[in-house]
């Protein structure tokens, strides 16, 4: 399992997730409005969050997008991407199990853009896997730091 520590493979997940979380917040920063239609109805949360969680959101997205992309902090930002899509996972999966189809909000701000719960269910565990990959396994440091010679006698 030594090839999940490749550096290169964090910078390639890096890379993808990130770029992934900067383009879902694009539109959503621009304007977060419906995205508050759309966080209402998965029915998850009462009233009161929503609007905040409407605002602040895409800025975690965008945050963790951009430590993902360009490697500062990335394993933090593995740590926020993991929590935000297993936060996104449980609310289409709590959909799924109803029957009821949603609006991701994922991409689009579109309340009337509704796909199957379940294949955005689906579709968020590679994202999952690779920032947990990123979590999980750090990338080994190198080794190639010379050490001081020993002290002559």
């Amino acid at each position: 399992m030594s090839w999940l520590r490749n550096p290169w493979l964090h910078r390639a997940l890096g890379l993808v997730l990130g770029g992934i979380f900067l383009y879902a917040a694009h539109a959503k920063i621009l304007d977060p409005r419906p995205l508050v239609t759309i966080i209402w109805n998965y029915r998850v949360l009462p009233a009161g969050p929503i609007n905040l969680m409407a605002i602040y959101m895409p800025w975690m997205e965008l945050l963790a997008g951009i430590a993902l992309v360009t490697g500062f902090k990335r394993r933090a930002a593995a740590l926020c991407s993991t929590g935000l899509l297993i936060a996104f996972m449980v609310a289409l999966g709590i959909n799924a199990l109803r029957g009821v189809n949603v609006a991701c909000g994922c991409f689009s701000t579109s309340a009337e853009d509704v796909s199957n719960a379940w294949v955005l269910v689906l579709r968020d565990l590679p994202m999952l896997l690779a920032a947990l990959v990123m979590l999980v396994f750090p990338p080994a440091r190198r080794s190639g730091v010379p050490t001081p010679p020993a002290a002559q006698a």
